[in-house]
């Protein structure tokens, strides 16, 4: 049942709900803090070791504890106050940007430019990915509880808006406090934007399911979220969708190495590049809030996913800083569509008692897609080298949409109206 202070909010309007602004709040702190520790690293890896290849290892020291962690996370989100563990959560980011604080710093060492250390980094980033397992969980679980199920469409479109334009300030706030105030600053800026976020989580007023006093074993609850995923044609293709696009297109974790050695940038160049494909997400996510899909759901989501795909290519081609902006934009705006259809499939597919569990199973899909891509990202670099990476990782975006479209044809026929 949803909240009793949801049921009094208009179905149109999920903005008139303070629960939800308060979620909002909570969501956009983190990704404003996750994001500018993100383009932080990446400069300042990149610059200890002028190797993309290092680029892809940070999304490996963050994806393999965030894969182990997921799991159990969403175990816990849906057995425990969901509210005591976002704020945990967002307490563990600010640890970890303090820790980046005291690398930057020159308190913990880094080594010479000839045997430079990055284990120090790469330690605090796997922190970051035990504690990033928790805050997607957390925020879908949550928004269930201050929404009512006709605002599930809309909420989703708002909440992209708001998770997108944290993608964009995050990058570019990370990117102006690099070359203005140096990455000890920004590092700082990360900490203290994730304590914001552990106050708006902590002050949240929201009615939570009680506590289970017997509970299913760990292990036990965990594959019954598998089954319920892996058993749903609909949720796993989209999921499986965009995984693989995401894994196989992201281009973003290598626009360090494109910056210095195609495009000739600074760091401020690298938030702008780094913000461009959420502002494209936030300015198609602003119009579905508004008029959210529910005829040929299905089909839009392909359209954009193959969209992505071609984007993808032309960036890897670019060569000029500008036109290279304008494919990421429009990455964007193809990757917004994708976001707000999975989110909405998600949240109206999704039994209640089960949301911790699937959000987590979401999250090993998307989540460590991003942390993966990377690494793959950079291991093709050094293979094939920069742009023939890319450009390889585009035309497999769209051979993977060819596969879902053949293989999920519940997914390619979906009008969201039958979800209700």
């Amino acid at each position: 049942m949803p909240p009793s202070n949801a049921s009094q909010s208009s179905p149109g309007s999920p903005l008139g709900n303070r629960g939800f602004l308060g979620l909002l709040s909570y969501r956009i702190l983190t990704i404003l803090s996750y994001q500018i520790v993100a383009v932080t690293v990446g400069w300042h890896v990149y610059e200890l070791t002028r190797d993309p290849f290092s680029l892809g290892l940070i999304g490996l020291a963050e994806v393999l504890p965030y894969f182990c962690t997921a799991p159990f996370a969403g175990y816990l989100v849906d057995h425990l106050p969901r509210r005591k563990l976002g704020l945990v959560a967002c307490l563990g980011l600010a640890v970890t940007a303090s820790i980046l604080v005291a690398v930057a710093s020159g308190w913990i060492s880094t080594g010479s430019a000839d045997a430079p250390r990055t284990w120090p980094i790469y330690m605090a980033i796997a922190l970051t990915g035990v504690v990033r397992a928790f805050l997607g969980p957390v925020y879908n679980a949550l928004f269930a509880r201050v929404l009512p199920r006709d605002q599930f469409a809309r909420g989703a479109g708002v909440g992209s808006v708001v998770f997108q334009l944290g993608l964009v300030l995050g990058p570019a706030i990370g990117g102006v406090l690099i070359g203005w105030a140096g990455k000890d600053v920004a590092y700082a800026m990360a900490m203290v934007l994730a304590v914001g976020a552990a106050l708006a989580v902590g002050v949240l007023r929201v009615t939570e399911p009680p506590v289970l006093l017997q509970r299913a074993p760990v292990f036990a609850s965990i594959r019954e979220g598998l089954q319920f995923v892996f058993g749903h044609q609909i949720l796993l293709g989209a999921l499986a969708l965009d995984m693989f696009a995401v894994l196989l297109g992201g281009a973003v974790s290598l626009l360090p190495a494109f910056i210095t050695e195609i495009l000739d940038y600074g760091p401020q160049g690298l938030g702008i590049l780094r913000a461009m494909p959420a502002l494209g997400a936030v300015t198609v996510g602003l119009w579905l809030a508004r008029r959210p899909p529910t005829r040929n759901a299905g089909r839009l989501l392909l359209f954009a996913v193959a969209g992505f795909g071609l984007c993808i290519i032309g960036f890897g081609l670019s060569t000029h800083f500008w036109l290279s902006a304008f494919f990421l934009l429009c990455s964007g705006l193809c990757d917004g569509v994708s976001v707000v259809l999975r989110s909405t499939i998600l949240q109206l597919a999704t039994p209640d008692a089960m949301r911790g569990r699937v959000s987590s199973i979401n999250g090993l899909f998307i989540g460590s897609s991003n942390e993966l891509g990377a690494f793959y990202a950079g291991s093709m670099a050094r293979l094939l080298g920069l742009v023939p990476a890319v450009v390889f990782g585009g035309f497999m975006t769209m051979a993977v949409v060819g596969a879902t479209s053949r293989l999920a044809p519940r997914l390619r026929r979906l009008d969201l109206r039958d979800l209700h």
